[in-house]
């Protein structure tokens, strides 16, 4: 099962490559297409800077069309300039006077009759502009004559800005859809799971009420029939046993009855039953605070948890070296570490051993660990995590409970 779950986080770590792969080729090609119509867009400001080079450097005609340009020409040369109507341009000398503007929306009315005559919030945003404009590489030089040099310094077209941000706003509506389809799987999957679990939990119960029952009729008739009390009391313990695992598996999925209780005696309690079946070679030690402090707890459910945790700290050790449960709080929370000496958990791991089906086990289904989670954290408003681990030295489990002081 172990292997199931690297094989989910390779898949995970593919899938994540592949994701940014294809982000870089899109931004790629959406990129490419903005340097294409940037450029484009320069070469039409080109043939605008010669069309007003042409007009500023024509001689002068006479009305036959003599020594100049024709009117043709001079109305062609006009088409060019007057044909741009979406990327703002603004047209300086060499001491930054502003000699013409094109598609640029002032913060004020213009004076139609005199519309190169700027003041006020007019001038000031013209002036913002060229400044903004010269940190850019959209300018070109316009050699009028050996002594005259005008500058065309343009922006970006409308157009051209939102295609430009155009990738980016696709890539973030993406992530919200995927964010979403991904929280809506993992919720739907998680519904699906805590059903089965909660099936499983009432049909094991149910399962095992008629043979304990029963158990416990022949628990009563073996003692009436005179069987050896010792025996008979060996059995009833077991059947009692058996009785308080079907309710602790009929408890799962509704919501169980809590009380308060005190937590060293609770988790004493708990470990009794370990304490008496664990190998000889595991040495149980117990670390009680000074002073007890109160939680709410389902008692069976709470005692499940501790079993759960301390087989799994035997089965880690094989049967051989230290365990240590430690019991603290302060005023808001109470705490219990389980220590062992066993083979430690990888920490990547960490999160993965609660997972359902995880175990490095040759036999068993992996479920302690994910019940023993959702006990503590759903039932009890608790945490149960791995506090420390390393490989080889050993292993230590945390469960913290919300304290209940008086």
């Amino acid at each position: 099962m172990a292997n199931m779950y690297d094989r989910r986080r390779a898949w995970k770590w593919a899938f994540l490559l592949v994701s940014v792969l294809m982000v870089i080729l899109f931004l790629y090609v959406s990129n490419d297409l903005v340097k294409d119509m940037s450029e484009q867009e320069r070469g039409r400001m080109e043939i605008w800077a010669q069309a007003t080079k042409q007009l500023a450097t024509a001689p002068v005609f006479s009305t036959d069309g003599a020594g100049g340009m024709s009117s043709g020409d001079i109305d062609f040369l006009l088409g060019i300039i007057e044909d741009n109507r979406n990327i703002p341009v603004l047209l300086v000398d060499d001491s930054d006077n502003i000699l013409q503007y094109r598609n640029f929306r002032l913060p004020e009315p213009i004076d139609s009759l005199m519309p190169y005559n700027l003041s006020g919030k007019n001038r000031a945003f013209l002036d913002d502009k060229l400044a903004a404009l010269k940190n850019t590489r959209n300018h070109i030089e316009i050699n009028i004559d050996d002594h005259t040099v005008q500058h065309l310094y343009y922006e970006d077209s409308t157009l051209l800005k939102r295609i430009s941000y155009y990738p980016y706003i696709q890539l973030a509506v993406m992530a919200i859809f995927v964010a979403i389809v991904y929280f809506a799987v993992m919720s739907t999957k998680k519904a699906e799971q805590n059903k089965v679990w909660v099936g499983l939990s009432k049909e094991t119960a149910h399962q095992l009420g008629t043979p304990i029952s029963s158990l416990m009729a022949w628990v009563q008739m073996l003692e009436a029939s005179g069987v050896d009390k010792e025996i008979v009391g060996d059995m009833d313990k077991d059947v009692q046993r058996l009785s308080v695992i079907a309710d602790r598996f009929s408890k799962i999925g509704s919501k169980p009855e809590m009380q308060l209780a005190f937590l060293s005696e609770s988790v004493e309690k708990g470990l009794e039953y370990m304490r008496a079946r664990i190998s000889s070679g595991v040495k149980l030690t117990i670390s009680l605070p000074d002073d007890d402090c109160g939680v709410n707890l389902c008692l069976p459910l709470f005692e499940w948890v501790l079993e759960n945790l301390t087989k799994n700290a035997v089965d880690a050790m094989q049967g051989k070296g230290r365990l240590d449960v430690t019991v603290d709080h302060d005023r808001q929370k109470a705490y219990i570490d389980v220590t062992d000496t066993g083979k430690g958990i990888a920490r990547k791991d960490f999160k993965t051993v609660f997972n359902p089906g995880y175990t490095t086990k040759k036999r068993g289904w992996g479920l302690g660990l994910t019940l023993a989670k959702r006990i503590i954290e759903e039932y009890h408003g608790g945490k149960i995590y791995v506090k420390s681990s390393e490989v080889g030295v050993g292993t230590t489990f945390r469960i913290e409970l919300p304290a209940v002081n008086p």
